[in-house]
């Protein structure tokens, strides 16, 4: 599979993501500035001073996705071959204890986003080394298992496919 194609869906995802902190960051600056008149900016100081908070968080948000999305500009995930080891950049498909199975694609930004496989062929759930998952399965190969804790509970799975 052409995981240059995944890698391309993420930064797409990321920068709709962007553009939502900075719209959201304009809004809330605009909104401390203009959102009540001077008498009640006076009486009501704290709501003024939020908003401008809130518009600070969002900005660093978009500028912490934008150096995300220039990193992932250069990553190129390498393919893998048979008994590899999980690493950066690999497809990994992972069982848990009940069964259920699931596809990750273990990327250095974007935890938590869904991605479709090229032409529909299947989904993928971005885990980075940062997120248990990501951890537990890193170095991991074909048939070992991986166990983390997520919310004070001991989760565990096993590795099926390492591509």
């Amino acid at each position: 599979m052409n995981k240059q194609l995944l890698v391309a869906q993420l930064i797409e995802k990321l920068e709709s993501s962007a553009r939502t902190a900075e719209t959201e960051s304009d809004a809330a600056a605009i909104e401390a500035r203009d959102g009540a008149t001077p008498g009640e900016r006076v009486e009501n100081s704290r709501t003024a001073l939020e908003f401008s908070r809130i518009s600070r968080a969002q900005a660093l948000r978009a500028k912490e996705i934008r150096t995300a999305i220039a990193a992932l500009k250069k990553f190129e995930p390498r393919p893998l071959g048979a008994h590899a080891r999980v690493e950066l950049g690999a497809l990994v498909e992972v069982e848990d204890e009940s069964g259920q199975g699931q596809t990750l694609f273990l990327a250095p930004f974007g935890a938590g986003e869904e991605l479709i496989g090229p032409g529909g062929d299947g989904f993928f759930k971005v885990v980075t080394p940062q997120s248990p998952i990501g951890s537990a399965v890193l170095g991991k190969r074909e048939g070992e298992g991986a166990s983390a804790r997520i919310r004070g509970e001991l989760r565990e799975w096993t590795v099926l496919w390492v591509g």
